[in-house]
């Protein structure tokens, strides 16, 4: 292609195509030529509507490759899509300016050097890595970057721009996976039940085969079927439909991950339906690889999806109705049918076979393809068949003919990855010599010719069959089961020996690795007669399609060599994704929830400038960006010397009710808890199996049996669920409760504080001697009823106050009201950041790492010294007894003139890396910096110096002091 093609293409066929838009022509390039297509098309619908056969080249030889499904299955299709790699043609859309080009060649594409490795196979047999480089390790330092030049894809480019991705949750009570007849009928009788369905489809439309295969002369079994159950799902309100979509992996509990687009879904769903068909398999005989050889049901798609011609004279091999019907949709475009050759010794007489006779085409029973020809290795030219004498045996030639298409339509297998990775079992039936679903585990349900059934009527009889079932495992309330044929599984659908060896070899069963029939053969013989020991020995089922069309076939010669009964053995492993990903997927921006305060907007009012925490909206401080840092400092100096306000109804809550209460705080946390006074509360720290430290609060006991426990904001979650999962263990008596968004919560902090409060809240004494530090009361505040936490996080006299999450606009309301007198001012988290900081109280997961310990942070007052068990106690145990590598400690920097280090600056000692600063700021209390970093365990004595290199690699000297900072006597906050 060296000048640009005309409008319309060659191979354009008038009045079809049902996925393009023929009114909207675009132009792309291909290896430097402008190709016009549609909208709709996609690379390689387009390529071949202009006379563009060759679309790659093969991984390991460089063969030129062409369409072989049209569905995207197989590695046939791999181009190069600007800066994007391994992009599959058959299935990325076209786009006006599209720059593609060929992959993995040499020189040019039409001419590819690399073709010489084909030349010298011989010296390259299966295994050839591991014989070669075994005992030869030191070799393989030289061949290494020759042999991935040699068998290389797509080029990478690291200074690609990153696109936009993002990610969606979804939540359906049943999921089908799969929009042809099948999964039209499951969803369409899920839906009568009245829950929420979700249908997913790969294609442009809803419809499968429907779209584009024949089962009647005439095509109108396709296009009823197909209008009756668009209607019906059309119609029902609670189905949605999602088409080019992707299911890439059935995980557990009914997690789907679908792609659509540059979003990536995260699907939950009571009960699915794997509705995803069979995957038409090619046939194995010498050069089946070549241009021009596809499936038969990549033809019909050509013909019906993009309105292109597949060829002008075909040869049609067969094992079943199909490709009798590929015959007739041939005929129906003005294509010639040479032949059509049935493997079958005897193909039964069916209205299709019927009506390819009566068109005078010959049939060839009882016959294989032996051979292709082609012209230069470019495409197909012709055939020789020959009888099949034995199973994979054929006699000499009887017929050839001239041909620049082969269509193969010889058996399938069903597409059963989802099921596999899902966990069902499948089981090998001499009968229908196909696999079929034998052990499908609960909630998950197979239909249509993913299990075996290919009958259009019983496709979509075992559909809504399948649609029920799904529908009752949700818990929706159904009517009777819908009536479905005893026997569904078609008999006459798959040849069970579609493979034919040459004396000259060249027969390819695994396209993506350019794996030959010999190879299989050799690596059985070297002694790898497993087939999953074979995959991994010769690759085969390894490449991109993941043994789509490879796997059966490798089972088969696997099952031959060994004398093995197939129904004994299985296709390899299918692991997720069943189609390729693209990273960006998988790190695209994820929309978490978000979630606001019962006060946020009376923070809106007041200035403040919000910041995420966690999945909460808080406020950071309050004033203008432009004047950050003098907020924060008056806020810091407002709560130190007056009184000041802060939301924290983002800390997380739970109650712990029942007789076991007690024991079971003192299992979960390192201190003690079966003592704790009623009306008292005590410091909590949790720490995991491991003995690292995952989450701190405050354990509040308003009774014997009832304990408030306070968590951080971001690990509230994950105690809970610890929570839980223990006591699934212990059986205590105990009921825990996440009440987070139950409440909303204040701390109003400061040295004026109880006099505010008092004025609100009369029921409680609130005076020093009656409610005490560390006291905890129930009582109303301004009328509402709350409880009252005497903690001390700033380090100021202060009292947290929890109400109804519906009561705490008001709470605010109430105190700022009455705190007006005495200029009390609301504070936000970077405030509360500097005030904890100069009282050296560490932040859960700011401070501590995924490996932090109790010795570490220096926290061996939180642990009980004569409790029995904790969780993580007989690590914290054995902890003790090694050499500490670390230490958190409390440092500052006498030279004023000193810039402030940041959060992850690097403490260095003798060159070597051996901490990280984790909080530093410029106190305002203080008037100098102070901060918490891990030092070498040598250097954590106070007054010992440290060393930290700050921005622009500058090392700055730093002077370990003792905890805290400010007010080492606690006098302020026990006032």
């Amino acid at each position: 292609m060296n000048a640009p093609v005309s409008y319309g293409g060659m191979n354009r066929l008038p009045n079809r195509g049902q996925f393009i838009d023929r009114s909207k022509p675009v132009t792309f390039s291909f290896e430097g030529a402008f190709v016009e297509g549609y909208e709709g098309d996609t690379i390689a619908s387009a390529l071949a509507a202009n006379g563009q056969w060759i679309v790659s080249r093969s991984f390991k030889y460089h063969r030129p490759r062409g369409v072989l499904t049209m569905v995207g299955q197989d590695a046939n299709t791999l181009v190069q899509v600007a800066e994007e790699p391994n992009c599959l043609a058959d299935k990325r859309k076209i786009a006006p300016g599209l720059v593609v080009e060929g992959q993995n060649y040499f020189g040019s594409f039409e001419s590819d050097s690399g073709r010489f490795v084909e030349w010298v196979s011989k010296f390259l047999p299966v295994g050839f890595y591991y014989k070669t480089f075994h005992e030869k390790r030191a070799s393989w330092k030289f061949w290494e970057p020759i042999v991935r030049k040699m068998a290389g894809l797509g080029k990478i480019d690291p200074h690609a721009h990153h696109g936009y991705y993002d990610k969606q949750y979804l939540f359906a009570d049943v999921a089908v996976i799969g929009g042809g007849p099948a999964g039209m009928a499951a969803a369409i009788e899920a839906a009568k039940a009245g829950g929420e369905v979700i249908l997913i489809d790969e294609n442009p439309k809803l419809g499968g085969c429907l779209n584009y295969a024949r089962f009647d002369e005439s095509g109108e079994a396709a296009c009823k079927a197909e209008g009756d159950l668009l209607n019906a799902v059309q119609a029902a309100s609670n189905i949605r439909v999602m088409t080019d979509a992707v299911v890439s992996g059935l995980f557990a509990d009914n997690w789907i991950p679908v792609i659509r687009g540059n979003r990536f879904y995260k699907l939950r769903a009571k009960a699915v339906v794997v509705a995803t068909g069979s995957i038409e398999q090619p046939a194995v005989f010498r050069n089946n690889d070549l241009p021009g050889i596809m499936l038969g049901s990549a033809a019909q798609r050509l013909i019906h999806f993009y309105g292109v011609r597949p060829g002008k004279k075909a040869v049609i091999l067969t094992a079943n109705d199909d490709g009798y019907a590929q015959a007739i949709d041939l005929l129906k475009i003005g294509a010639e049918v040479a032949a059509v050759v049935d493997l079958r010794e005897v193909p039964p007489v069916t209205p299709l076979s019927f009506a390819v006779r009566k068109a005078s085409i010959p049939v060839l029973a009882g016959h294989a393809i032996q051979e292709a020809y082609h012209h230069n290795k470019e495409h197909v030219v012709g055939v020789a068949v020959a009888p099949i004498v034995a199973e994979g045996q054929l006699g000499d030639p009887t017929a050839s003919y001239d041909c620049d298409l082969v269509c193969m339509s010889v058996g399938y297998s069903p597409a059963a990855h989802l099921l596999l990775q899902a966990g069902a079992k499948f089981a090998y039936s001499t009968e229908t010599a196909m696999f079929h679903p034998a052990q499908i585990p609960a909630g998950l349900y197979a239909a249509g010719s993913v299990g075996g059934v290919f009958d259009l009527d019983r496709v979509r009889a075992d559909g809504a069959r399948a649609g029920w079932a799904a529908a009752k495992q949700a818990g929706l309330s159904v009517g009777a089961e819908p009536v479905t044929p005893g026997d569904t599984q078609d008999r006459n659908q798959t040849h069970p020996w579609p493979i034919f060896p040459h004396a000259k070899g060249g027969e390819f069963v695994d396209f993506d690795e350019d794996l030959k029939y010999a190879d299989l053969i050799n690596g059985i013989a070297d002694g790898f007669d497993n087939v999953e020991l074979l995959k991994r020995y010769s690759t085969v089922g390894m490449g991109p399609s993941q043994g789509k069309h490879s796997a059966v076939a490798a089972v088969r010669i696997v099952a031959r060599e060994t004398g093995r009964d197939l129904a004994t053995l299985t296709v390899t492993t299918q692991r997720p994704p069943y189609t390729p990903e693209k990273f960006g997927h998988l790190a695209g921006r994820i929309f978490d929830p978000e979630r606001r305060t019962a006060m946020h907007h009376r923070h809106l009012e007041l200035g403040a400038q919000m910041m995420p925490a966690g999945i909460w909206w808080r406020p950071a401080y309050y004033g203008p960006k432009a004047e950050r840092e003098k907020a924060i400092r008056e806020e810091v100096l407002a709560v130190r010397n007056n009184v000041g306000l802060i939301d924290v109804s983002t800390l997380g809550g739970l109650d712990v009710r029942g007789p076991d209460a007690a024991e079971f705080l003192n299992r979960m946390y390192t201190f003690t808890y079966a003592k704790l006074a009623i009306g008292k509360s005590r410091y909590v720290l949790m720490t995991d199996q491991a003995g690292v430290i995952t989450d701190d609060g405050v354990a509040c006991r308003f009774s014997e049996e009832h304990f408030y426990v306070t968590a951080t904001t971001s690990g509230v979650d994950a105690v809970y669920r610890s929570m839980l999962q223990w006591n699934a263990q212990w059986r205590l008596d105990v009921d825990v409760a996440n009440v987070t968004a139950a409440y909303a919560g204040v701390n109003i902090a400061g040295p004026k504080s109880r006099a505010v409060l008092q004025k609100v809240c009369t029921d409680i004494d609130l005076s020093s001697e009656a409610f005490p530090y560390l006291g905890v009361r129930m009582g109303t505040v301004a009328g509402i009823p709350a409880r009252l936490l005497r903690v001390g996080f700033v380090g100021e006299l202060g009292y947290e106050i929890h109400v109804p999450y519906g009561f705490g606009e008001a709470l605010w309301d109430a105190l700022m009201e009455a705190g007006a007198g005495d200029n009390i001012r609301p504070f936000g988290v970077e405030a509360q950041r500097v005030l904890r900081l100069e009282k050296g109280h560490i932040i859960v997961s700011q401070d501590t790492d995924g490996l932090t310990n109790v010795w570490e942070a220096d926290m061996p007052w939180a642990l009980a010294k004569t409790k029995p068990f904790f969780v993580g106690g007989r690590s914290t145990q054995i902890m003790a007894k090694m050499p500490l590598i670390r230490k958190l400690v409390g440092f500052t920097l006498d030279d004023p003139s000193l810039p402030c280090p940041e959060e992850c600056h690097l403490v260095i000692r003798q060159g070597e890396i051996v901490g990280r600063v984790t909080s530093a700021v410029r106190s305002p209390n203080l008037g100098k910096v102070v901060g918490l970093a891990y030092v070498h365990p040598d250097d954590a004595e106070p007054d010992a110096k440290i060393a930290i290199k700050v921005d622009g690699g500058r090392m700055i000297e730093a002077r370990v002091v003792a905890l805290p900072f400010y007010d080492s006597a606690a006098k302020r906050q026990e006032m």
